[in-house]
């Protein structure tokens, strides 16, 4: 049976625990953050060791995240070599991580062109692409046959599964189909064709274990094209979609860099499939910032501000963690992934090493003197590359960022956030709430280049302030109905998205404070607020429309279909026809919702959007529209005749006789 390695892990954890960060320093707990995993906790690339795995649990991480290689393990002769990734998945499951496997890459003997070939063919044996409980895959479309045998061996209840004997539910059950496929260098076919790949991948899992999720390959966004939707509107056309459930059950996007971009990617993903009637989990699978002030980076960039461009210091890098994650989640992401680990051997070839001498001076032609720094943890001594840090196997600041996220959001917290990020004092505040423990949750930090005092009014006498690299929370009292904070001040200047939204891609360091709210009222808005209750309390504070600069202007154009906004100023009701008289009421805009427009009134009185799976109406003056309006076409509607009730005449009773 699948057991824990307890005591062996208790033994490692006593010793690091003495020497590597400074946060949570007790006895280890093994409590897992289930909305909150790290890549490369192990692979096929590199070493396993109980070391790893004491690290990635300790920080709190429920999830890894691995690339299973089809040109690692079908031969030419077409039979398949799994010792590798029988191992893999052995040790991953052993110690209770979930997991997110990637299916990838194409076998020389099974590429076609840019593809693989027999992509097109029929999906299964029988010659359709019709699934149902026991169907093999066709054996002239490759790509089904790899993913068959591949989710057939790992699932729960797989081959794997009953030759070790495991509980019933243990295996794989999270499959990602492809990684970037929005990025030419990972995928140099078309959109239709990774769309049939989708497709391809998702039936012949479902065949195989109904209850898996099916994800979109994470998407990178390298350029301004939206591919989700191209795939989207490439299903929309087949004859029917929704009863396949749009051949995904989940999308993933991929952000590095600038904190808010993780948030804004999730809302793209979230509003795409909206404008198609659909609702599904998003995940972030990778998120990170490479940085230069630590082996094996750059460390001559610190004179030299175009070599350190789009890279980070390390505490940039644990700001960012934090940062990120909240602004994902408060747009509704389920799952953040961070990346990754150790730095291993990044994007540079096995065995790349060097002294870290080498790493302070300006590198020569052709010659390997920096390496991507993304890892939570330096490279060991023994690695395979990078393996000369003075201090191996030691945390960066990442760690305490990301074991204090682990741990204020271990508890299950609100599907959404409250992000107050149009500010004069240019302070970032995101709102979560607990509902199960009546808490709020707030994260704050600072955007400007100068520290910020920051008052922050408060809903009680007192709060746990959690700040990374201290242990534990403290407690902190308000003074005068306000939480008293200094935010550090932001360091890392905007390199990456010009707009005029904020002067610095990630924020000072920031400050995470838990408070219980005792008071059912402020409780009851709060839950409305972070959509887990659907009940507006009815004295809830109108809050005031934002004033959208040029960027998020732009951004609401890029992420509708149609290329035309509406963005509600007000509560605005959407009916099923342009009038207020004789029209049924479909619903309620919050302000600040932002829909597609897909058609108008001659006079634009009234638009038509995108709503709930449908199409509904919403008057003009509740809102702005963004985007070329005139693209939009005018919709002749009836309107029904009102009931007129005529007047009757008084009539005089008659006179009895």
């Amino acid at each position: 049976m699948l057991t824990r390695r307890f005591f062996t892990l208790f033994a490692l954890l006593s010793l690091f625990c003495l020497n590597t960060f400074s946060y949570a320093q007790s006895e280890p707990v093994f409590a897992s953050a289930d909305r909150l995993g790290i890549a490369h906790i192990s692979s096929v690339d590199v070493p396993r060791s109980e070391e790893r795995y004491a690290r990635a649990l300790e920080l709190g991480a429920g999830w890894n995240r691995w690339p299973l290689y089809w040109d690692r393990v079908e031969q030419p002769n077409g039979d398949f070599e799994w010792d590798a990734y029988d191992d893999l998945v052995r040790e991953d499951l052993g110690y209770d991580l979930q997991l997110n496997v990637i299916l990838l890459g194409i076998p020389q003997h099974q590429r076609e062109g840019e593809i693989m070939r027999g992509l097109m063919q029929p999906i299964f044996a029988d010659g359709s692409d019709t699934p149902a409980p026991g169907k093999a895959a066709n054996p002239n479309n490759p790509w089904a046959m790899f993913v068959q045998v591949a989710v057939e061996r790992y699932r729960p209840g797989g081959t794997l599964a009953r030759s070790e004997d495991w509980a019933e539910g243990v295996g794989v059950r999270v499959w990602e189909i492809w990684n970037e496929p929005d990025y030419e260098f990972f995928w140099s076919g078309t959109v239709f064709d990774y769309s049939r790949l989708l497709k391809t991948a998702y039936l012949v899992i479902e065949t195989l274990d109904p209850e898996a999720t099916v994800m979109v390959g994470g998407l990178l966004y390298p350029t301004q094209e939206n591919y989700l939707a191209q795939i989207l509107s490439i299903y929309q056309d087949e004859p029917e979609p929704e009863r396949y459930n749009w051949y995904m059950d989940a999308v993933a996007v991929h952000n590095y860099g600038d904190s808010w971009r993780s948030g804004w990617l999730t809302l793209v993903a979230r509003q795409t499939l909206v404008e198609f009637g659909i609702e599904k989990p998003i995940w972030i699978t990778e998120t990170g910032v490479p940085i230069w002030d630590d082996y094996p980076g750059p460390l001559w960039a610190q004179d030299d501000p175009d070599a350190r461009a789009l890279l980070a210091t390390a505490d940039e890098q644990a700001a960012f963690m934090i940062q990120s994650a909240v602004y994902a989640w408060a747009e509704g992401a389920q799952v953040i992934i961070y990346h990754q680990l150790y730095d291993d051997c990044g994007n540079q070839p096995p065995g790349t090493d060097f002294a870290p001498s080498a790493s302070e001076g300006v590198c020569r032609p052709g010659e390997i003197c920096a390496g991507d720094v993304f890892g939570i943890f330096r490279n060991p001594d023994n690695a395979i590359c990078f393996s000369q840090h003075p201090q191996p196997d030691s945390a960066r600041p990442v760690a305490s960022a990301f074991a204090l996220l682990a741990e204020v959001f271990s508890q299950p917290f609100s599907r959404r956030g409250i992000i107050d990020d149009v500010r004069e004092d240019n302070a970032i505040l995101i709102t979560f709430t607990r509902p199960e423990r009546d808490e709020r949750v707030v994260i704050v930090w600072n955007t400007d280049e100068e520290p910020l005092e920051f008052a922050l009014p408060a809903l009680n006498e007192a709060a746990a302030l959690y700040v990374y690299g201290i242990e534990g929370g403290q407690t902190i009292r308000a003074e005068e109905g306000s939480y008293l904070l200094t935010l550090p001040a932001a360091t890392m200047p905007r390199q990456r998205f010009l707009e005029d939204r904020r002067s610095v891609d990630i924020g000072g360091s920031p400050l995470i404070l838990v408070e219980q709210v005792s008071d059912s009222d402020a409780l009851a808005q709060l839950e409305y607020l972070t959509f887990e209750s659907t009940e507006r309390p009815p004295d809830l504070a109108t809050p005031e429309a934002v004033v959208l600069g040029d960027r998020q202007i732009a951004q609401l154009i890029e992420i509708s279909p149609t290329g035309v906004s509406f963005y509600s100023t007000d509560n605005a009701r959407v009916r099923s026809l342009p009038s207020t008289e004789g029209t049924q009421v479909l619903g309620t805009l919050r302000i600040g919702d932002a829909l597609p427009v897909t058609g108008r009134l001659a006079d634009n009185s009234w638009w038509r959007i995108s709503y709930n799976e449908g199409e509904g109406w919403v008057a003009a003056f509740l809102g702005e529209v963004y985007g070329a309006v005139e693209s939009v076409p005018i919709i002749e509607v009836v309107l029904p005749t009102p009931e007129v009730t005529q007047e009757q005449p008084t009539v005089e009773p008659t006179p009895a006789s």
